[in-house]
């Protein structure tokens, strides 16, 4: 940080230019869960904050020499956090011994609401789609599948504050899961240095229970490294700004692996043989498998499937107590699970983007 980036964080933030003016402006008037809302602050006035804690103290220490951050500011800024227990309860796993059911986790994003408001989505901003597609490659109903699914286009985007929810994580991350608090005190270092960056007050942005922010739910390490000013407007906003949340979605695909005109997956039928199709199943969603191999395995593929040039995962999607489903993943499979590592989820943006885009083909003149 040099001098005047300094001389900002001493003044108590000048107004925002840039990204996170957008979001703390787009969050309060964007529609959101009203509850989660409601809930989120009085838990954050409720519960304790960190105060000067060793903890704090140490975490000062670290991240003002590793991101060039004034010391006492990281420490006043983090002193001032609170430990939110609904955030270390929605972190958790379900309980064992709950089915995946891939049909029911369909039928919550895939529906008519989601898809009249996507349809609504792509009407108000296919210049961005169109453009994030030609500078990327990236298909624009597979962005929009996936603003979708994580915001409902901007409805539902978190009402809890970032430095609560990336505190609480780094330094009370709940036992009984694998432990990611480096993970989330690394993201509460990239959280200020982007607020420091933007001179904006860290206390005043809000997202989701694990740090997320805006329609597309990037967390502060991908905004600082993917996040793109797509109008050209000066600043990113990812809370009210859709050319920017396009662009930056398109951009972290990209960045992802994405290659552009290859479909993200094919019908297949899985081998009959246990032995067979579990072979095909070890390297779960990663594409590893020629065509030709998943023939020789037994499992049978569509004509455009049999005719992939690249590699191919067998994804396997349970339905409760009925039969799974597959699907033969490509690399763009892969790619969209580089968002969130789940077939589950990257099947939902995939439907919901394409049933967006068969509403938007039946409504042009």
């Amino acid at each position: 940080m040099n001098s005047n980036d300094r001389g900002r964080v001493a003044a108590r933030w000048m107004p925002a230019l840039a990204l996170i003016t957008g979001l703390a402006a787009g969050l309060s008037a964007a529609p959101t869960q009203a509850a989660p809302h409601r809930h989120a602050r009085t838990r954050a006035a409720a519960d304790p904050a960190y105060g000067d804690s060793a903890e704090v103290r140490r975490f000062a220490d670290e991240a003002s020499a590793r991101r060039d951050l004034p010391r006492a500011w990281v420490a006043m800024q983090v002193a001032q956090a609170h430990r939110i227990e609904a955030v270390r309860r929605l972190v958790m796993p379900p309980p064992p011994g709950q089915a995946k059911n891939w049909a029911a986790y369909r039928d919550r994003f895939v529906e008519p609401q989601r898809i009249a408001a996507g349809l609504a989505f792509w009407r108000d901003n296919a210049r961005w789609l169109n453009a994030a597609q030609a500078r990327w490659g990236v298909a624009p109903e597979i962005v929009v599948g996936i603003i979708g699914v994580e915001t409902y286009f901007g409805r539902i985007t978190g009402g809890f504050r970032i430095i609560d929810a990336l505190a609480t994580l780094a330094f009370d991350f709940p036992g009984g899961r694998s432990d990611r608090s480096a993970f989330f005190r690394d993201e509460l270092e990239q959280y200020l240095v982007l607020c420091a960056r933007e001179g904006v007050d860290p206390q005043s942005i809000r997202g989701s229970y694990a740090g997320a922010i805006g329609l597309p739910q990037f967390m502060p390490g991908s905004i600082n490294r993917y996040a793109v000013d797509f109008d050209a407007d000066g600043h990113v906003d990812l809370a009210r700004g859709a050319a920017d949340s396009i662009g930056s979605v398109a951009h972290y695909l990209a960045e992802s692996g994405w290659v552009a005109g290859m479909p993200t997956r094919y019908a297949v039928t899985p081998p009959a043989d246990a032995a067979a199709r579990a072979a095909l199943l070890a390297g779960d969603i990663v594409p590893a498998w020629t065509p030709a191999q998943f023939t020789e395995h037994g499992a049978v593929l569509d004509a455009a499937g049999l005719r992939h040039a690249g590699s191919l995962a067998l994804v396997e999607l349970h339905n409760g107590q009925q039969p799974p489903s597959y699907v033969a993943g490509t690399q763009n499979f892969y790619a969209v699970t580089r968002y969130n590592r789940s077939s589950y989820y990257a099947m939902a943006v995939i439907e919901l983007g394409a049933a967006i885009a068969a509403a938007q083909a039946a409504s042009a003149p």
